[in-house]
């Protein structure tokens, strides 16, 4: 009787599963995007094909494949396919389905694939649980991951794996699948409401047809064609591919500060933008225009840190959305002020040679002088010329002796930083 149920209960599953669920291909003919890994010919579908598939980790945004590819591997291989998710899975499950690989393999000479989905939410002891069994060939491991496996995986195993990054899917591939979907769904869809839809995605496939299911139920509950109304209905908000912790924090950050610095005040604004919409932390973007005002304007316009500086406070006193000005008028003057890393090339060779040289004693004129008697014994202060009183001071090179004649500040001659044109002392 059970499992009569079981049978019953796993046909209506599909028959009431999600759009992207029913539509998943189970071949790697039917799979679209993902082409500069998976083209005929290629490395990895050779291998797929003749089922020799290497441990692999699948690291990419939503929607692109991982899972899919992870499945294909399971309908095309002679190997059992051991399935598991990071997020609920203990050690100890790990080990039985090492135990049952151990069993297979020695009884029957079968392999087994183990697929872990959402890999980077092993922890290090979950992570060296599967370490051995995939270097001793007794499993092969493929994982699935949104974040850079570089940061999340543990060397160990990651160099026992093949990285395999895939990438947001383009518009016009997602249009090729969102016409499976009108397809599936038996429902009419002008081009222009599917290149809307492929948009609106943002490289997502899951994303595109949950929202063409929606719009499609919305469309036939009025009695109408879809359109781009129901569209736009369906995807109010475009998914934005961006987390505080992997790689687009580090991306869009890195595009920021790279614009900046490169003087582009469109992009500054928009890469602005981008992190804000997606939840980045405002005190981070607000640390790194201060840091910039400094390594990449510094005097060539004093006041850029004095700026940055007040934005940093804006947004403490004033908090989002209000403070969305304040980092934005920051970043606009510092995309245009002019530039010059001299003070910051002054200060990262200074301490490069403190680290290579120790740090060597002032020259005896400079010395402390607190202690009279002392300090007239040993030499300080003596030739010491107060610069106020004999403009003669200013002439005097005051480094160590060693380092006499040394220049780690060469003014960059832009904007308020002029070029001094002075001879080492």
């Amino acid at each position: 009787m059970s499992d009569l149920f079981s049978e019953a209960a796993r046909a209506r599953q599909a028959e009431n599963a999600p759009l992207a669920v029913r539509l998943r291909p189970s071949q790697l003919e039917e799979l679209v995007g993902q082409q500069h890994v998976l083209a005929p010919g290629s490395a990895l579908r050779l291998a797929i094909e003749e089922d020799r598939p290497p441990s692999m980790i699948l690291f990419g945004p939503p929607g692109t494949g991982k899972t899919t590819i992870a499945r294909i591997v399971a309908e095309r291989t002679g190997a059992v396919f051991e399935e598991i998710s990071a997020v609920s899975a203990r050690v100890d499950d790990v080990r039985a389905v090492i135990a049952r690989a151990r069993d297979r393999l020695g009884g029957n000479d079968v392999r087994t694939i183990l697929f872990i989905d959402e890999i980077h939410r092993f922890n290090k002891a979950q992570q060296d649980s599967v370490l051995h069994a995939v270097e001793d060939g007794l499993v092969t491991l493929i994982g699935a991951t949104t974040e850079n496996p570089y940061f999340e995986v543990n060397s160990a195993l990651l160099s026992r794996c093949t990285v395999i990054e895939l990438t947001a899917l383009t518009e016009e591939e997602l249009v090729v699948i969102l016409e499976r979907g009108v397809a599936a769904l038996d429902v009419e869809a002008p081009r222009q409401a599917l290149e809307l839809l492929a948009k609106r995605a943002g490289g997502d496939a899951r994303a595109g047809l949950q929202i063409l299911e929606l719009a499609a139920a919305t469309a036939a509950a009025e009695g109408s064609a879809l359109s781009e109304e129901h569209v736009l209905d369906a995807s109010r908000k475009r998914p934005l591919l961006y987390d505080r912790k992997g790689d687009q924090h580090y991306d869009f950050a890195s595009a920021f500060i790279k614009s900046m610095r490169g003087g582009d005040a469109d992009a500054s604004v928009y890469y602005l933008a981008a992190m804000l919409e997606a939840g980045e932390d405002p005190r981070f973007i607000a640390r790194r225009m201060v840091i910039l005002a400094s390594e990449d304007v510094g005097n060539a316009d004093p006041n850029a840190l004095v700026v940055a500086v007040a934005a940093a406070q804006a947004l403490e006193h004033v908090g989002l959305p209000e403070a969305q000005l304040n980092l934005a008028q920051a970043a606009i003057y510092l995309a245009r002020a002019p530039k010059s890393n001299a003070s910051a090339v002054a200060i990262w060779e200074a301490r490069q040679d403190v680290r290579e040289h120790g740090n060597a004693r002032p020259p005896a004129m400079l010395r402390s002088t607190g202690h009279k008697a002392a300090a007239q014994a040993r030499g300080h202060g003596q030739d010491y010329v107060y610069p106020h009183d004999d403009s003669r001071g200013f002439d005097v090179s005051y480094l160590p002796e060693e380092l006499r004649g040394r220049r780690y500040y060469r003014p960059s001659g832009t904007g308020e930083e002029q070029a001094d044109g002075g001879e080492d002392k």
